[in-house]
């Protein structure tokens, strides 16, 4: 018999592994909604959904192993991060999906808010996040709307030697920023972006990159530490603010 595997859990959504089927409990499901819409119109590979009684999405594992996880050097070839690569570029390539994504002021707002509770609160010394404010300035410009995948972690791209074999959790798919993509799955494995821009094949700037590397991080460290996760372990979001300066 199969047991069973928290993959992960807190207050927002729990995914349980039962073998090779993952079952996806969300307290949203406008969420899960946009994760079953994405899927069916992604022009790269997506796991298999095997049905959906909610609050419960069953889907079926995606061969192969992640690309790699936050906080650990990545054991991926650079084919297979370039082979991630130019599977987001047919993502970004393809027709934007109906629904919209974030405004650029929404993002701007909560990047000051964040901003000011990481310094009131004491979780960091402010000369680091000014610093990182301001890096993440390049990240605040007008952009051309692409369909993103919106939450493009390092363990959401799964590849069998140097192919994709599937991305996952597409819940956060949207209209947006296509250097968003490139910088949430390089975040903290900021020496395989050569590999991945090779593989999506156009020039990009690597400034803006950099800011939505610092950008995420700020913004990321709230929720990160109210669900149960670790910003401070190496690699991580912490880490990667320091290297801003």
């Amino acid at each position: 018999m199969a047991e069973v595997e928290v993959v992960v859990a807190h207050k927002a959504r729990t995914t349980l592994r039962v073998g090779d089927v993952f079952l996806k409990i969300d307290a949203d499901q406008v969420l899960t909604d946009v994760e079953v819409d994405a899927m069916a119109i992604a022009p790269i590979p997506t796991p298999e959904i095997l049905w959906r009684k909610p609050p419960v999405l069953a889907i079926a594992a995606v061969p192969g192993k992640a690309l790699g996880r936050l906080g650990e050097p990545s054991t991926a070839s650079p084919a297979a991060w370039a082979a991630a690569g130019a599977a987001v570029r047919r993502l970004h390539d393809a027709p934007l999906p109906p629904w919209p994504g974030r405004r650029l002021d929404e993002i701007a707002a909560q990047l000051d808010g964040e901003c000011a509770w990481l310094v009131t609160s004491g979780v960091l010394p402010a000369d680091l996040v000014n610093r990182n404010r301001e890096v993440a300035e390049a990240a605040l410009r007008p952009w051309k709307p692409v369909f993103i995948h919106g939450d493009l972690q390092i363990t959401h791209v799964f590849v069998d030697g140097d192919e994709v074999t599937g991305v996952i959790d597409w819940s956060e798919a949207a209209r947006g920023d296509a250097l968003f993509d490139l910088a949430i799955l390089t975040l903290g494995h900021e020496e395989r972006l050569d590999d991945l821009l090779a593989g999506y094949g156009t020039d990009v700037d690597v400034d803006v990159i950099r800011g939505w590397w610092s950008l995420r991080s700020l913004t990321a460290i709230r929720w990160l530490v109210e669900h149960g996760f670790d910003p401070a372990s190496p690699g991580c979001e912490f880490d990667v603010l320091r290297a801003r300066m």
